[in-house]
């Protein structure tokens, strides 16, 4: 019963539609704004890949339309993504274009699993300053990668968004680029005023058929969308001999990873710009991977999420699945209807809204909460979004987890440590020869050897009780410094009194060998004030036999 209702959770359902009654139109709008935005990146993405413009353009029109019915998130628009592009460029250069299907497929059935087992949350444990470092980060990419084209020139060869876009400028010709700067600035312009009149009218989509328009009848000399493909393959096998699938198995687990993590990334940030519903990290995982599955049946490119895209898609309206849907469906119909007229779209009008979308993705406020919160937050944001830029969105998530983790520990070890403590009660005589010591916070190898070293310091003394009641996390590390400490302070003739010692930590303690180093097993105790009772009773009876404290450091 379990196993059936987990595997209903995954699949799709009337329920993803509910709202579409209301927001319909919205849909369709953002949809087809989507589609013409996706369809020079679908095309870009798959010439940049090595795999071809027809293989870009599959990937958007058969994952985009996979992934909305089956993923996780009513709004993600996904498809070929730049960051892919960077992984796939060595595969094609190594195993040849036909690898790069077999890779979708392969990649695909690793993100199902991942999805199947419950691993889609594991982005829940990205810290929110890399979440919105990567944003900037992206944000600031997809408008460096817009700088050539609003210039009226090609990219450079360099892979780094900054690079190729300074590349790019060396090429600028004046004052011809006057004509791509202006269709830029209008496309801004009447995006930036058009929700001001009505927040129903997409913006994006009127500033790219009016600037077509202009460029048409006035035979503007400026760099069109260009020639598109005829028509779409049908599906077919990939190639999937026992020496490919070896070969390409690490390949394919790097796609998996990267296309999870971007796919779940986005989406988390998507589900942040507008009131679109949550969405479901597990099912996101498997829609992307059977995205994959079928986008490589047809000849494509592994698939993933797309901030650029949902971005524009929630920007022009999108609420629910339909938007994306719809964004396929424009893309078929681009492919055998309408590939005159779209291929007459300045690559300046998208560039255009592109960067719009890409100013409209970064949160003043947010970036003002985050660096007026804390510095290690502060660091962590700026190391993420510097990261994300100058290498790629996959090495920043990882080191902005490292760093963030690193300060993470940094606190948590300065909150805890060892501290000793008054005896409670009336005081006794030979009570300054007990020394009680309060462990307090987290005892794991980010503080153990400091505790060792705080405990090994006394002197004069015949009795150490430790309290543990107030120790919340135990690791290995922690467990087994507690054993040093008894069996140093033993060896020295000092008797060792636990107290305190939680359930849930006294597995750990008897494993390590913490309970064997006492000198009795009665020396472990529940109450404070019966420990305190035993040690002051062995110090009355150490000096009635006259022997000498312990003095060692």
């Amino acid at each position: 019963m379990k196993l059936l209702t987990r595997v209903t959770s995954l699949l799709p359902s009337v329920a993803d539609y509910s709202s579409s009654r209301r927001t319909w139109r919205g849909d369709l709008i953002a949809g087809v704004t989507v589609g013409i935005v996706a369809l020079p990146l679908a095309l870009a993405f798959g010439v940049s890949s090595g795999a071809g413009a027809e293989a870009g353009l599959i990937t958007a029109i058969v994952a985009g339309v996979v992934a909305a019915v089956f993923g996780g998130s009513n709004v993600q628009v996904s498809g070929p993504t730049g960051a892919m592009v960077v992984v796939l460029g060595p595969i094609v250069m190594l195993h040849g274009v036909g690898a790069v299907a077999v890779v979708a497929v392969m990649a695909g059935i690793v993100v199902v699993i991942g999805g199947a087992l419950k691993l889609g949350r594991t982005v829940t444990y990205i810290p929110w300053p890399v979440i919105e470092g990567f944003t900037l980060g992206i944000a600031v990419i997809i408008f460096l990668q817009q700088v050539p084209s609003a210039f009226g020139v090609k990219a450079g060869s360099s892979s780094n968004a900054a690079v190729a876009a300074v590349q790019g400028l060396a090429a600028v010709a004046w004052p011809e680029v006057a004509l791509s700067i202006g269709i830029v600035l209008i496309v801004a312009l009447i995006m930036i005023f058009t929700p001001k009149l009505s927040s129903k009218l997409p913006g994006s989509l009127i500033a790219i058929v009016v600037v077509t328009i202009v460029a048409q009848l006035a035979n503007l000399p400026v760099a069109r969308i260009g020639a598109l493909p005829a028509s779409l393959p049908l599906p077919a096998l990939p190639d999937f001999s026992w020496t490919m699938v070896t070969q390409l198995a690490g390949p394919a687990l790097t796609v998996a990873a990267l296309a999870a993590i971007e796919s779940l990334l986005s989406a988390r940030v998507a589900s942040s710009l507008a009131d679109t519903g949550a969405y479901d990290a597990d099912r996101e995982l498997v829609g992307q991977g059977l995205a994959s599955i079928a986008s490589g049946f047809f000849g494509g490119m592994p698939a993933t999420g797309a901030i650029a895209r949902t971005a524009v898609n929630i920007r022009s309206g999108g609420r629910t699945r339909l938007a994306a849907i719809m964004h396929s469906i424009v893309l078929i119909g681009v492919v055998y209807l309408a590939t005159g007229p779209v291929s007459q779209i300045p690559l300046a009008a998208l560039a255009g809204v592109l960067m719009i979308t890409a100013i409209r993705m970064v949160s003043l406020a947010t970036v003002r909460s985050i660096v007026g919160s804390t510095r290690s937050d502060t660091v962590v944001f700026i190391v993420t979004a510097i990261v994300t830029v100058s290498v790629d969105l996959i090495v920043a998530v990882e080191i902005g987890v490292v760093v963030a983790a690193f300060f993470a520990l940094r606190n948590l070890a300065n909150s805890s440590g060892v501290h000793r403590e008054q005896l409670p009660g009336v005081a006794q005589k030979g009570d300054s020869h007990i020394a009680l010591f309060r462990l307090d916070g987290s005892l794991f190898f980010g503080v153990a050897e400091r505790v060792l070293d705080r405990v090994n310091e006394i002197s004069n003394v015949y009795v150490v009780v430790l309290m543990m009641s107030q120790l919340q996390v135990l690791d290995a590390t922690g467990a087994r410094v507690i054993t040093d400490i008894v069996k140093s302070l033993e060896r020295r003739g000092i008797t060792v009194l636990i107290k305190g010692v939680q359930p849930r930590h006294l597995k750990l303690l008897t494993r390590v060998g913490v309970l064997e180093s006492l000198r009795h097993q009665n020396h472990l105790y529940g109450e404070l004030d019966t420990a305190v009772e035993h040690a002051r009773s062995h110090v009355n009876r150490a000096m009635a036999e006259g022997s000498s404290p312990s003095i060692l450091g």
